[in-house]
């Protein structure tokens, strides 16, 4: 009886660290295969490729967990960090908007293209926030709005022209390199994950956000303050999207209007394979950043093999479903 016991006890406990540490053991299994399929996968060059590549989608991908966990959604983070990575840009320009509409001022500072674009990030998803709390429509149909309305500001702000020649300095936050190999986007990434994991899990916000997913009007009747909250989530989720927009154009060395085309369904995704439940109430930074890191193994490794960037969509397309296939399975009756 007592063996029979211990190997039930056992079998939960291996089940339990499965289903908390699966994605790591998915992400290890996959660096093996593609490390054995090309050799040049496990190159220094290339893993602080990944790693950049990593920083934008991981970036986009802590806001979204924020927004998910909260059991909603933010579809619009691809248009906000074209927005608000053209604005950063046209202000950033050697010979740019500062010039162009305020002749007498000279060059703007680093700093201002910087705090303009996390304004337009920021605001932009407080609107997203207000929308939802004021008017109770879907989070679907809100950041969907402001996906389309974002992404036509940008037509308009640039008349459908790239934005480049920026300012080596703001070049330096996308492709700069401490000691000669750390990536400057990598650091950024880096910090924004801190703030993140401190946020989420050690502050009030960070209980009424899994509060709110777990049962709004129960939050509402323990004195969350619902509208609040809501607009805070959608406010820090495009904060992070003008972050990413930051690292974008610096590592692009230029903005064009129809950046980050489908950057939103990537952030999903990685959030998604993260263990990040769309039930809402269960979400971690951490599975956020494997969830981020897997995405960008797996369309480097595709990539280095020669495989279409059609077929990578269609792999991405179907990660996506199966993780939320076993995200259902896994909390069904929990709820």
């Amino acid at each position: 009886m007592n063996g029979k016991t211990a190997n039930t006890i056992d079998t939960k406990k291996l089940a339990s660290l499965i289903q908390t540490y699966g994605i790591v053991l998915v992400l290890i299994i996959m660096i093996i295969v593609i490390s054995i399929l090309n050799p040049r996968f496990l190159g220094v060059t290339n893993l602080f490729n990944v790693l950049s590549q990593t920083a934008i989608y991981g970036i986009l991908a802590l806001g979204m967990t924020f927004v998910i966990t909260s059991q909603g959604i933010d579809l619009s983070v691809g248009s906000v960090l074209a927005l608000a990575g053209c604005v950063a840009a046209s202000f950033a320009q050697v010979s740019g908007a500062s010039q162009k509409y305020f002749p007498n001022m000279g060059q703007m500072p680093l700093i201002v293209p910087i705090l303009l674009c996390l304004l337009v990030g920021s605001l932009s998803g407080a609107l997203n926030g207000w929308l939802i709390a004021a008017t109770k429509i879907p989070p679907f149909i809100a950041t969907l709005g402001m996906h389309t309305v974002a992404r036509g500001l940008v037509l308009v702000y640039t008349g459908g022209i790239p934005i480049s020649n920026l300012l080596p300095a703001f070049d330096s936050i996308g492709q700069g390199k401490i000691f000669g190999y750390i990536p400057v986007a990598v650091l950024v990434y880096i910090f924004m994950i801190l703030i993140s994991w401190v946020l989420l899990h050690n502050t009030k916000f960070g209980k009424a956000v899994y509060a709110l997913g777990g049962n709004k009007r129960a939050a509402e009747i323990s004195g969350v303050n619902v509208s609040r909250t809501l607009i805070i989530i959608y406010a820090y989720c495009g904060l992070l999207a003008s972050v990413a927009a930051i690292v974008y154009a610096g590592r692009a060395g230029s903005m064009h209007p129809s950046a980050a085309t489908g950057y939103e369904l990537t952030a999903v995704a990685a959030t998604t394979v993260g263990g990040t439940s769309h039930t809402g109430g269960i979400g971690t930074i951490w599975g956020a950043v494997i969830g981020a890191l897997l995405i960008s193994v797996l369309r480097n490794g595709l990539t280095l093999l020669s495989v279409s960037s059609y077929w990578q969509q269609i792999a991405e397309g179907v990660i996506i479903v199966a993780a939320v296939i076993v995200d259902m399975r896994k909390n069904r009756g929990k709820k």
